[in-house]
């Protein structure tokens, strides 16, 4: 059977048809929608066929239950907003079948669909537009997670339009080149489609606010300059830190302020993060785009499926969600061995590959880990003002949750005392302000983003092992302290690497070009913390 023109992908040939093909296809219409598949999208093919029988709705191409119970939803919108249910036996296929589909998206264009099965809607109108949006009985469109990355999809596919509810307004609108129609209901989305939509059109990305957000300032903290230079380091090179101390010296209290000292966002990372939170369906209220680095702390207790990610249709865990900004482990040492395991691919790759029988999908999860524990399970081994109550088996069981492999993963380990009266009190004097650090920080980050514009890479903790010669090019002392450390079997191959990183880092924050001396030995006094496996080959 000839292919009626109408309804061909945009962009496709007419093909000729006769004039009995046009009469066998004249009870099948087609629209568009998209489907969620891991960190991406697809656009699919809403196929809806109307034949004498007994009136039913029946839908197939492999839909979820959540979707099968769209039949009644979106029955009762067409009523109810003003038009007359197609009559007879009607069939809603979703093409690619192979794939399974999940969420309630794709109701407004099944709805488009039987109305120009019906001859409500001119059925070639339908061909330039995507739909997507949960449909209420009154006929009012809901919010659907994952708007952004379908939007790419829809752009990507050629598509010149996506019709959207007006909720998911602004992340559709971040994407460039093609037009977002947002609606409140499916009458207004049935005037965009005849060509009275003008109102509803919004082209172009949506301007965001990055301006850093209240977290707190490091002039807060008191003392701990150690710390504050490690997080420095970090948050200039995206590399991983861990605090050991003991309860009360300010960890968490470092940890929560790295946020303010991270570069603004660009319109890129927002568009990233924006989209992973979309598929998690965390955007909230308005403005729906994530201008702000994120911030995640999971509790200790968090399964490793929240973690990296998972479900049987997987969608993006806590690493994920701290794209382009902070993971924060509070109590490392109280996470469970297993779960900590899975960070070691993350924390090498900076993306997690997550297999599922339906297939396999690769989560990014680029983002600076910042933890934070306790020398043993009473708090207080070597601290000078308090006694400990472990003993060696008991701290050596509490420790052994972090494995030399993970630990070799992490670039700066640092011990944080507890602060003096004179630090507390505030007689020594405030610390460098939040935005004085975050100049440093910045002016460190443009440095790298000049060296590796034609390498692809963001920070120096991202540079490939197989760069790192030619990036990280250190003089004679300098190889030679690092020669030492080898010798002495204090640095794996890994992390030989890693440290020649923070190097890089720390000559950068000092407006060096050359890797000297001075910059690999204090990268080596962060290397050699007191935590268990610091030195692991």
């Amino acid at each position: 059977m000839e292919t009626d023109s109408r309804f061909l992908p945009p962009g496709a040939p007419a093909l000729a048809e006769p004039g009995a093909a046009r009469e066998r296809t004249a009870m099948l219409a087609l629209a568009y929608s998209a489907a969620i598949a891991g960190i991406d999208a697809y656009v699919v093919r809403v196929e809806t066929h109307a034949s004498a029988g007994t009136p039913s709705l029946t839908l197939v191409g492999m839909a979820d239950r959540a979707l099968g119970e769209s039949r009644e939803r979106v029955r009762a919108a067409i009523v109810n907003s003003g038009f007359a249910f197609p009559p007879g036996r009607l069939v809603v296929n979703l093409a690619p079948a192979d794939l399974r589909k999940s969420g309630v998206a794709f109701e407004l264009a099944i709805a488009l669909g039987l109305l120009a099965n019906d001859d409500q809607i001119e059925r070639g109108a339908l061909r330039g537009f995507v739909a997507c949006g949960e449909l209420a009985l009154d006929g009012t469109l809901r919010a659907v997670p994952g708007v952004l990355a379908m939007t790419l999809a829809a752009q990507r596919a050629g598509f010149a339009n996506i019709i959207v509810p007006e909720a998911n307004r602004d992340e559709a609108a971040l994407v460039d080149g093609i037009d977002v129609f947002a609606v409140p209901a499916l009458a207004d989305a049935v005037a965009v489609v005849l060509g009275h939509g003008a109102a509803f059109r919004r082209r172009g990305a949506t301007v965001f606010d990055a301006a850093a957000r209240d977290v707190g300032d490091f002039s807060d903290v008191r003392g701990q300059a150690l710390a504050k230079r490690a997080l420095e380091i970090a948050a200039a090179g995206g590399h991983n830190v861990v605090l050991v101390g003991p309860p009360g010296c300010g960890k968490t209290m470092l940890a929560r302020r790295v946020p303010s000292i991270l570069p603004a966002m660009t319109k890129s990372e927002a568009l990233d993060v924006t989209k992973i939170y979309s598929i998690a369906g965390l955007l909230g209220a308005r403005p729906r785009v994530v201008s702000q680095r994120p911030f995640r702390s999971p509790h200790h207790t968090a399964s490793r499926a929240s973690l990296v990610g998972g479900g049987a249709f997987p969608r993006p865990g806590e690493i994920s969600l701290a794209q382009h900004g902070v993971l924060y482990l509070d109590e490392l040492a109280e996470f469970p061995r297993a779960t900590l395991e899975v960070l070691r691919q993350p924390l090498e790759e900076g993306t997690v590959t997550i297999a599922r029988v339906a297939g396999t999908h690769a989560f990014p999860a680029r983002f600076t880990l910042v933890a934070s524990m306790n020398p043993c399970p009473c708090g207080f081994r070597g601290d000078r003002d308090a006694d400990c109550r472990c003993d060696d088996a008991l701290v050596e069981k509490y420790l052994g949750k972090l494995s030399g492999p993970l630990l070799d993963r992490i670039d700066l380990r640092v011990t944080v005392a507890r602060v003096s009266f004179g630090e507390l009190s505030g007689r020594d004097g405030a610390g460098e302000s939040s935005a004085v650090i975050r100049a440093r920080v910045e002016a460190a980050r443009a440095r790298q983003t000049r060296r590796f514009a034609e390498l692809g890479v963001e920070t120096n903790a991202a540079i490939p092992a197989a760069a790192v010669r030619r990036f990280c090019a250190l003089d004679g002392d300098a190889l030679a302290l690092l020669d030492a450390a080898v010798t002495r079997g204090a640095l794996s191959a890994r992390a030989f690497d890693r440290v020649t990183r923070v190097a890089r880092t720390i000559a950068d924050l000092a407006g060096s070009e050359t890797i000297a001396r001075p910059h690999v030995a204090e990268a080596l006094v962060y290397r050699s913390g007191t935590v268990r496996g610091a030195n692991a080959a």
